[in-house]
């Protein structure tokens, strides 16, 4: 179903909700993996390599990739210039009732322009 799965990540608890997701489902489906963080290089090679290692006993083809941009950009870009099947990622923390009624805005502004199936994660 999906060969190549593509996850965000900000380094938080809850994004690593959905980078766990997202290993289990490449590993389920025989597909790589891509963690991918849009933060400052140095910022971001530490993070993508900790849930590197983290699931590096997984059965899954990981690589990463840090990207200095917005979070929203760097994840639809890289989906659609990546050819990923799905792109996995958490709901984003939200407090109060907006969690109720509202995606995070990362989340809600990758799903109206995003050119392959999205899998959002429950995180909070």
């Amino acid at each position: 179903m999906y060969e190549r799965i593509l996850v965000g990540t900000d380094g938080s608890k809850t994004a690593a909700k959905a980078v766990d997701r997202a290993v289990r489902v490449a590993a389920d489906a025989g597909a790589t993996l891509t963690i991918l963080s849009a933060t400052s290089l140095e910022r971001g090679a530490k993070i993508v390599a900790a849930e590197a290692e983290r699931h590096a006993g997984a059965g899954v083809q990981i690589d990463t990739k840090v990207v200095d941009k917005d979070p929203v950009a760097a994840l639809i870009d890289e989906a659609r210039d990546g050819g990923f099947d799905l792109l996995v990622m958490g709901n984003k923390g939200m407090t109060g009732l907006s969690r109720f009624f509202h995606l995070g805005s990362v989340p809600n502004k990758v799903s109206h322009h995003l050119p392959c199936s999205l899998l959002i994660v429950k995180t909070t």
